[in-house]
């Protein structure tokens, strides 16, 4: 999990030091506390965060056809049926988050015919994009492994639902 320290954190024990608050006292447009709003606190972003921002950015790219082993997208495909189930788009990606940097593994399926220099080439800009804009962490890497590719004749795995 990330931790991102954007400035000081403020204890309780801390405001004791200060004592009473004197704030009424400034005048209108006064500043209250210390130092820019934006800046107090901490944020932090759970690895789950970051391995759906990437599922999601490598999904978007052309030629990849499924993330994910063969036995986890069966799984998924499984889970994603049951009523309350939810579609996992973080399958077949973990992430290593750490304050300011994380580095992430990948699994896909590519589309026959494709380059799969070209599709993992792609598919490691649009998630190293991806993640640094919507999370400010720094991208270490990201290791691509491809674990199948889906030929034009082959049906997909996931089972046909029951339900209409």
């Amino acid at each position: 999990m990330s931790d991102i320290t954007d400035g000081g954190s403020t204890r309780a024990a801390d405001l004791e030091k200060t004592g009473p608050d004197t704030s009424a006292r400034r005048g209108p447009g006064a500043r209250r506390g210390g130092g820019d709003p934006a800046t107090r606190g901490r944020t932090t972003i759970a690895d789950g965060v970051v391995e759906k921002i990437a599922g999601m950015a490598a999904r978007d790219v052309f030629g990849v056809h499924a993330m994910g082993s063969g036995l986890s997208r069966t799984f998924g495909a499984v889970r994603d049926r049951v009523p309350g189930g939810t579609k996992s788009v973080a399958r077949g990606v973990k992430a290593e988050v750490g304050e300011v940097q994380t580095a992430l593994d990948l699994e896909i399926v590519v589309d026959y015919g494709v380059s799969i220099g070209d599709v993992a080439r792609a598919v490691r800009e649009n998630v190293i994009a991806a993640v640094e804009r919507m999370t400010g962490l720094e991208v270490v890497e990201v290791n691509i492994a491809v674990s199948d590719v889906k030929l034009p004749d082959e049906e997909d795995e996931e089972p046909e639902s029951r339900l209409q």
